[in-house]
């Protein structure tokens, strides 16, 4: 079988294609997989770490206030699915389905694959679909959602299969013991796990830092790690040395974690976003989380996510403009001194995990080809 995917921009895009490429090698291992992605964008970064080629077409996003980018951006939308670029693509990896899981990058490959007929699939993971789902869902044979909700938003409600989001092997298969013996992590150590979005998020790591910065002198048995994103990594790292943060001992900053896996099965606590490819990670481990939505989405709709779980007490939500008011100091300090109420909520989290969405997808591709 030859798998063409596409998605990018964000890692909340490429990394549940990335488990659609794993689960397919998984079960047909003599399959072919290539990836089409953007120059700039996240899977730049990501795919080739995976070992996948990465092909390139032109596409860019539609800001939401009136620019001469969104001109480009419109322009780029019509002719992409058209260029040669992108059809020389479809004419060398002759797939047998082109899967896409949103963003702007997915855009023309999809189109372009559509348009030939060839078996194509989009998976969303939010419960609001984004722009390209939208446009693409009458043409594309299937959209898989995570929300039931999602399904009735789509006018194309004969092609949607409610699946969950696919995840990546690692978030099953280590142990909180395993991978804390792997990162040299000791019983008596209490290891903190957060995170923005992987391009980064200013407030988030701001508040973050003035956080370290405390309770590196109220700790001895704090480990944190954090990624600033890739935008945000060398203003934040300048600021995390300048406060002197370099020099205490367990304390990391990245611009990107790539082994997730194996920290977040490690951590005690996670403090991230509110994104649906997140959340469905810190169900299936079972995390403590302290959720920051992000308040640039559409709909809010990581609010409402993050609201759900603290709803249900498998999670603490914080939004931005509390923490002025010191309410994620607060929320961190209470956790860290309540080991019991962390494990609660990540027997509550788990609820929330959802069908197994890999097999699905599976099953789903070996019917969408055989037609």
């Amino acid at each position: 079988m030859r798998v063409l995917l596409t998605g990018g921009g964000t890692a909340g895009h490429i990394n549940p294609a990335l488990a659609i490429a794993e689960t397919v090698l998984q079960n047909a291992p003599e399959s072919e997989i290539a990836f089409v992605g953007i120059k700039g964008g996240k899977e730049e970064d990501l795919v080739p770490r995976y070992g996948y080629p990465l092909h390139y077409v032109r596409s860019q996003g539609i800001q939401r206030s009136l620019s001469l980018s969104n001109v480009k951006a419109l322009w780029l939308a019509l002719v992409s699915p058209y260029e040669k670029q992108t059809t020389k693509i479809l004419d060398d990896f002759k797939p047998d389905i082109v899967i896409g899981t949103g963003g702007y990058a997915c855009w023309p490959i999809m189109a372009a694959a559509a348009r030939r007929g060839i078996p194509t699939a989009l998976h969303e993971s939010n419960a609001l679909p984004g722009l390209a789902v939208r446009r693409l869902q009458k043409r594309v044979d299937r959209i898989w959602v995570n929300f039931s909700r999602t399904a009735e938003l789509l006018k194309a409600r004969g092609t949607v299969m409610r699946v969950g989001n696919p995840l990546r092997s690692g978030f099953a298969g280590c142990s909180r013991e395993e991978a804390r013996q792997k990162l040299g992590i000791r019983e008596n150590q209490t290891f903190i796990l957060s995170f923005g979005g992987s391009l980064g998020a200013e407030r988030v790591n701001l508040a973050v830092l003035d956080l370290m910065k405390t309770l590196s002198e109220k700790r001895s048995d704090l480990l944190w790690k954090h990624a600033a994103g890739k935008r945000d990594y060398e203003d934040t790292k300048q600021r995390f040395t300048s406060m002197g943060l370099d020099f205490v001992r367990g304390y990391e900053l990245q611009d990107y974690i790539y082994d997730m896996p194996i920290a977040m099965a490690a951590a005690d606590l996670v403090i991230s976003r509110a994104g649906a490819m997140t959340l469905s990670e810190l169900a299936g481990m079972g995390k403590a989380a302290i959720l920051i939505p992000s308040p640039n989405v559409a709909d809010n709709h990581q609010y409402h996510n993050a609201k759900a779980l603290a709803d249900a007490k498998a999670a603490i939500l914080v939004e931005e403009r509390e923490f002025d008011e010191g309410m994620l100091a607060v929320a961190v300090e209470s956790l860290l001194n309540n080991p019991e109420r962390r494990n609660e909520m990540g027997r509550a989290i788990r609820a929330f995990r959802g069908e197994d969405a890999n097999a699905l997808i599976w099953q789903d591709i070996q019917n969408l080809t055989k037609k």
